[in-house]
């Protein structure tokens, strides 16, 4: 019923720049928030960024604060965070989901969602 599918990861120097997209069929982005997650080697999965159902707002982790930027295309219905200024504690699978409500803000928490992608490997060498 509902997909999701990132792309854009890859291998990147310390201090370099990714584009990932989320590609969402299935739920509209004009009702459902959206949030970026990431899971390192050994560690839990933590929320990364999201994007409010209207897409007028938007939330980051404390480490990805000024470096990453979320935002979405309602015409493609795609999610992106656009990553810069990347350091070797950025490398995880990136997973993006879809808000489990529809007309939400904010949500960072994990069970907050109930659709995610297959997720994209990002590694940041020294």
């Amino acid at each position: 019923q509902v997909h999701l599918v990132e792309s854009g990861g890859g291998l990147v120097q310390a201090g370099g720049s990714l584009r990932l997209s989320c590609a969402v069929s299935g739920r509209t982005l004009t009702h459902y928030g959206m949030g970026w997650f990431r899971q390192a080697p050994g560690k839990a999965r933590e929320f990364v960024a999201g994007i409010s159902w209207s897409g007028g707002g938007t939330y980051y982790t404390d480490s990805v604060k000024g470096r990453f930027t979320i935002s979405r295309d309602i015409v493609k219905n795609t999610v992106y965070l656009q990553m810069s200024s990347l350091k070797p504690e950025d490398t995880a699978v990136y997973y993006c989901a879809t808000d489990n409500k529809t007309f939400r803000s904010g949500q960072r928490a994990e069970n907050e969602y109930d659709y995610w992608g297959q997720g994209t490997q990002v590694t940041v060498s020294s």
